[in-house]
């Protein structure tokens, strides 16, 4: 029998009711395909600084050469964040994400036979398109599958992905690279990808609660929402989902910037710019810092990896963190340390294994943060416009990966030092901090 906080006379409520169930085996399966889609997005996003180094020496072309296809990809990254989110609201989250996929994985294919720099930034940047439409998409999708309880934990855990990704993308190439040459990582992050399509077409759900929002029948909100609890699923006449009443669901750009979400979305836009900004400049210019510092080549690969694997550390804790306590509090301290620990950083050159420990440290902190974010925006949009404000928040964000990237070669290319260089990025980091806590001061609540 239904429970009176799930049903409203035959009616359904879906959020209530995946709140009110245990996770199912369903509901996993959706967390571990939105797992894959972010790893191979990493995977795919990070090939280009593997194969650099080999593609420059086949080519005969210096690495100054590589600097606008090193970029394209984010481009294109930008602008399928972009479109990406008000397809998902009109269409569906499912049919963009396999879309998304397919169209990396083919891209990344073609791009391991290209022959000149010109062919390889088309490639890319088309590449690009795909990766910047799954990563919010699979957000959404995945967000809208968890209970509140856990939604930020789940949604968290699966950017761990990306970072994995990214990590793996090394141990792999520095295998295969060798052996088969830098066309081999790109053949790889082609396959895996078009494999992993197919796989989502067969076994992806469609979104219940867009289903309900776009009234695209109860027979198919009765099919995505039956394999976790059918019992209870039977006995519905209809479904609803709570923001259905008070929000209109015609044009997704109104939705994001109605007087309710326009403070909010521009609030998370500034925090996810400046998180970028950060772990742009780090990721891009750490390494090279280190170089030019004295350290040797080993030693500044390896720590910039810890940079990365970080992430990878502390996005269960933050993810958990933000399902017991407030959100926004626990995302804002953790831009604050990331901001204290940068700045650490650039006072413990020398000192190897300090500046190893705190490297990890501030990785864990920025990253931690910066893949909180995505679960803080899906919170906070109703269903009507929730695949747009991701999407847009991380298409707006690339702006500030690349503002990092160009200010590393900026700052360096003043005479800016290791310290100087860590320390700027307490300003940024500032910004993002005061900008989540104005969030959640102003604008706090989240859809249900």
């Amino acid at each position: 029998m239904n429970r009176p906080d799930i049903a409203v006379g035959n009616t359904l409520d879906v959020q209530s009711f995946i709140n009110s169930q245990p996770l199912s085996s369903y509901q996993w399966r959706v967390v571990i395909l939105c797992f894959l889609i972010v790893l191979l997005d990493g995977l795919d996003t990070a090939a280009m600084g593997f194969i650099a180094p080999a593609l420059s020496q086949d080519w005969g072309i210096d690495r100054a050469s590589l600097g606008p296809v090193m970029s394209a990809a984010l481009i294109g990254m930008v602008f399928g964040a972009l479109g990406s989110g008000p397809l998902a609201d009109r269409f569906g989250r499912k049919g963009v994400l396999v879309s998304a996929v397919w169209v990396f994985g083919v891209f990344s294919l073609a791009s391991a036979y290209s022959s000149n720099v010109n062919e390889l930034l088309i490639l890319r940047f088309l590449t690009g398109l795909g990766l910047g439409a799954g990563m919010p998409n699979a957000t959404t999708l995945l967000s809208e599958y968890t209970p509140e309880r856990k939604k930020s934990l789940l949604v968290t855990s699966m950017f761990c992905g990306f970072n994995l990704g990214m990590a793996g993308g090394g141990f792999i190439s520095a295998k295969l690279i060798p052996a088969y040459g830098w066309h081999a990582l790109l053949l790889l992050g082609g396959l895996l990808p078009l494999v992993l399509g197919v796989v989502l077409l067969l076994w992806l759900p469609e979104s219940a609660r867009y289903l309900v929002v776009r009234s695209r029948g109860v027979d198919r909100v009765r099919k995505a929402l039956s394999p976790i609890a059918p019992a209870v699923v039977a006995q519905a006449g209809g479904f609803s989902v709570p923001e259905q009443k008070t929000v209109k669901a015609g044009n997704v750009l109104a939705v994001i910037f109605s007087a309710t979400n326009r403070t909010g979305t521009l609030l998370l836009w500034l925090t996810y710019f400046m998180g970028l900004v950060i772990v742009y400049l780090l990721t891009s210019w750490l390494p090279t810092l280190m170089r030019e510092s004295g350290a040797t080549m080993e030693q500044a690969a390896f720590i910039g990896a810890l940079f990365q694997f970080g992430g990878v550390l502390s996005a269960i804790g933050v993810g958990w963190a933000m399902d017991n306590f407030n959100p926004h509090k626990v995302i804002g301290t953790f831009y604050l340390l990331a901001g204290v620990f940068a700045y650490a950083v650039g006072q413990s050159l020398g000192h190897t294994a300090v500046l190893a420990t705190l490297v990890l440290v501030a990785g864990m902190c920025v990253n931690g943060a910066q893949s909180a974010m995505p679960s803080l925006a899906a919170r906070f949009y109703p269903t009507q416009g929730r695949a747009t404000g991701v999407s847009w928040m991380l298409g707006i964000g690339r702006f500030g990966a690349i503002l990092g990237a160009w200010m590393g070669a900026t700052l360096l290319g003043l005479g800016w030092n290791f310290e100087q260089v860590l320390t700027a990025l307490v300003i940024p980091a500032g910004l993002a901090t005061l900008a989540v806590l104005i969030k959640g001061f102003v604008s706090h609540a989240d859809a249900t």
